[in-house]
């Protein structure tokens, strides 16, 4: 990964605040193994791209396994 696609990573919570969502539904997302995060740091936090986060989720959505917002 390059530095220029380290900069566009997230925070779980920045993620989840431009999704509109809690950061804690998006870490148990990752925890159940819904999504996965772009990047997992050695102390265990996660980093997420947003395009890829909209992308796993519109995937979840369109096979019917995602929880109703």
């Amino acid at each position: 990964m390059s530095d220029r696609d380290s900069e566009k990573l997230l925070t779980t919570a920045q993620a989840a605040a431009r999704l509109g969502i809690s950061r804690r539904t998006l870490a148990r997302y990752a925890r159940d193994g819904s999504i996965t995060p772009t990047l997992v740091l050695p102390s265990g936090h996660m980093r997420w791209s947003l395009e890829d986060i909209r992308r796993q989720l519109r995937e979840l959505r369109q096979s019917g396994t995602a929880e109703e917002e």
